[in-house]
């Protein structure tokens, strides 16, 4: 059974089609891969899933029950979390307060322990007391990581997880990825322009190009098709080409 389902989503922004009959599943456990060129809809796709934007058509499902119609805190409250492309943290607080903040934010309020827990999941080694604007980006994400473990999810949303990430570092989100999902059952939905980490940990890919999905299925599958290579692959080399020279 799946644990969260989008049926048929669409949705517009300022009189432009963004998403049209979206369809996607996740059971426990399962790590799924959204991929697609920039502007095709992932993070939107994330937006309406999440809550934070409502769809014009179509249905969100969480454990069979309809949620389309339940705001951001309430579909957080029953176990849907996500990240987003950039790890934005609160620079004026500290990682322990950062922590505090987020195990006070939750109800029922998860222990001191169940913090601990969290920051050691994730291997999170930056000091309580290091101002979290001094991070380096890895330990950033893996602070947005900790604070999200700290609530339990049952689903995760995350966006572009590996961007800015060298590649040692990007095994470790793969890493944790892994965990996750075989070691608690998370079901995740990860957006990535990294092909090589959904290759590795997705056991579907689905790929985005203007809104609608135009191919699903096992990670070879879907990076051998023509058509996804027409739309996707050389949007893809000039991500990371441009990613390359930033870095």
């Amino acid at each position: 059974m799946s644990i969260i389902e989008a049926r048929s989503i669409s949705l517009h922004l300022g009189g432009r089609q963004i998403l049209t009959d979206v369809s996607l599943d996740l059971a426990p456990g399962e790590v799924v891969g959204l991929a697609g060129p920039n502007g095709a809809g992932k993070t939107s796709f994330f937006e309406v899933l999440s809550g934070r934007l409502p769809q014009h058509k179509g249905q969100v499902l969480f454990n069979g029950t309809d949620i389309t119609n339940k705001a951001m805190h309430e579909r957080t409250q029953l176990g849907i979390g996500r990240t987003f492309q950039r790890p934005i943290v609160p620079a004026a607080l500290t990682v322990a307060e950062t922590l505090t903040t987020a195990r006070k934010a939750y109800r029922p309020r998860p222990t001191r322990l169940e913090v601990e827990w969290a920051k050691d999941f994730v291997h999170l080694h930056a000091h309580d007391q290091q101002p979290t604007d001094t991070l380096e980006t890895l330990e950033r994400r893996k602070l947005m990581f900790a604070c999200l473990m700290v609530r339990r999810p049952q689903v995760l949303l995350l966006d572009e997880p590996a961007s800015g990430l060298t590649g040692s570092e990007i095994d470790e989100i793969d890493l944790i990825i892994r965990k996750l999902s075989t070691e608690y059952g998370i079901a995740i939905l990860l957006i990535e322009h990294r092909l090589e980490l959904l290759a590795g940990v997705a056991s579907r890919v689905g790929v985005l190009d203007v809104g609608e999905i135009i191919a699903m299925g096992s990670p070879d599958s879907v990076f051998s098709d023509t058509v996804v290579r027409a739309a996707y692959f050389a949007t893809v080399d000039d991500a990371d080409s441009s990613e390359a020279e930033s870095a």
